[in-house]
């Protein structure tokens, strides 16, 4: 078989195969929303609001103190967890934030690195990397680095640096200043971009 053969045959298996994994979830249309846990829930949206630029929509909220395990059964916490509030913010064209803040009798306090297992971030796509690095660090916000441009492979084109919330968690900057991406060379399906 030749080589061009062989990518077109990796080409449609693979092309089945994303169809066929879209198949499984009835009406699956994508991410509504990411959810996570915040030490305090008005200071994450006040940080998201004011300082990445985020527009916040409504609060949620509270639920508990419960007399049966309905936090257990349906959230799968302690029984006794509250949630005094969540908040729902959206950031730009991008997909929704829930912002909760839980009490738990065994709650855990230390963030994820992400070499933990259940370690996450949220990266946020900007058009100038540089002006956006510099309003981090003008807003005292703490940035992990230096941009790290990909020079090749799937992801030729995208610049990324982590940066820090003032509670710990996790985020990112990425830009693609050139347009395109190494891996859209080879693959005719696209990752979700907020530019589209």
């Amino acid at each position: 078989m030749t080589p061009l053969a062989k990518r077109c045959l990796a080409a449609l298996v693979l092309t089945a195969s994303s169809q066929a994994a879209l198949a499984e979830l009835p009406g699956m249309q994508g991410p509504q929303h990411v959810g996570f846990t915040v030490p305090d829930r008005q200071a994450a949206v006040d940080f998201f609001v004011d300082v990445i630029g985020c527009e916040a929509f409504y609060t949620i909220g509270p639920f508990g103190p419960f007399e049966d395990d309905w936090m257990s059964v349906n959230l799968n916490v302690h029984p006794e967890a509250t949630i005094p509030a969540a908040h729902l913010v959206r950031c730009g064209d991008g997909t929704n934030l829930e912002i909760f803040e839980y009490t738990s009798p065994d709650q855990r306090t230390e963030q994820p690195r992400n070499s933990d297992i259940g370690g996450h971030h949220l990266a946020f796509y900007v058009d100038d990397m540089d002006k956006a690095v510099a309003y981090l660090k003008d807003n005292d916000v703490q940035v992990l680095g230096e941009p790290h441009p990909f020079t090749d492979g799937p992801m030729k084109g995208l610049t990324w640096v982590y940066f820090m919330a003032p509670w710990g968690m996790q985020l990112e900057l990425v830009s693609v200043p050139f347009g395109s991406m190494g891996y859209e060379e080879e693959h005719r399906g696209r990752l979700w971009d907020p530019r589209h």
